[in-house]
């Protein structure tokens, strides 16, 4: 990126030498992707027997969405490297150098350890193992194993989206 100086003189100033905004960091969450896992959650909340207090219902919505976010954080962490060489990815906040890739595991990490400890303290231990499980399996299973070894990773890897509505339900 190039700035003008005082005298108008260009001067240089390296991406990765800046600090990561909240949007980007924002961007690390897929919101998108993580619309869909809030909205698959609230499903197997609403159709779940029996009744949960509204404010325990929101924060469940919430683990639910940190959850996503995280994994999905992570996610662009590992595939750095090829989001960096992909049309559809390289201007993702890694590969632009806007976010530090040590920086965005740690968010990752600390979002989904806080997501699944919030779970299990606010709601209940049941939706927090599966929380927990669908992290894992999203980002080993998925992201680590699959991805890169077969042209089946979304088929299998689409497990994931089941996990959801499960732990809408088990909240």
């Amino acid at each position: 990126m190039t700035d003008t100086a005082f005298e108008g003189q260009p001067v240089s100033v390296q991406a990765d030498s800046l600090p990561g905004g909240v949007a980007d960091y924002i961007a690390l969450l897929k919101p998108r992707v993580m619309s869909l896992v809030v909205f698959s959650g609230l499903a197997g909340l609403v159709v779940a027997p029996g009744a949960l207090h509204p404010v325990l219902a929101m924060v469940a919505l919430l683990c639910i969405a940190v959850g996503a976010g995280a994994a999905g954080a992570i996610n662009m962490w590992y595939d750095r490297d090829i989001d960096a060489v992909m049309e559809r990815t390289r201007g993702r906040p890694i590969p632009q150098g806007r976010v530090n890739p040590d920086e965005a595991l740690a968010f990752g990490v600390v979002l989904s350890v806080a997501s699944v400890l919030l779970m299990g303290l606010a709601v209940n231990w049941v939706a927090a193992a599966i929380l927990g499980f669908a992290n894992a399996f999203y980002v080993f299973v998925y992201t680590m194993w699959l991805k890169r070894r077969t042209p089946q990773n979304i088929v299998i890897g689409g497990a994931a989206g089941a996990f959801p509505p499960m732990i809408g339900w088990a909240a």
